[in-house]
C-alpha cells in the first residue's frame, strides 16, 4: 500500500488533472481546495486517502463514459 505522502502526491495529480483537463467535473466536487481544518493536528488515514483517491479516478471515469 502507498504511504500518506505518495496518497496526497497522487490525489494532487488527479485534482489537478480535473480541475484542468474536466472543469464541468470539478465544481462538483464535495470540497474546497482551500479548505482549513478546525482542530489542530487533524488525522487522516492512509485508507481514508486511497478511498478518497479512488473516489476522484471515478468521478473522471464516469464523466469520459458518459460524455
Amino acid at each position: 500500500m502507498k504511504n500518506v505522502q505518495e496518497l496526497l502526491t497522487e490525489i494532487t495529480q488527479v485534482t489537478r488533472d480535473i480541475e484542468t483537463n474536466y472543469p464541468e467535473v470539478y465544481q462538483y466536487l464535495d470540497e474546497n481546495p482551500v479548505t482549513i481544518p478546525n482542530m489542530e493536528h487533524p488525522k487522516v488515514e492512509a485508507s481514508e486517502l486511497k478511498d478518497y483517491l479512488e473516489s476522484l479516478k471515478g468521478l473522471i471515469k464516469k464523466y469520459k463514459a458518459e460524455h
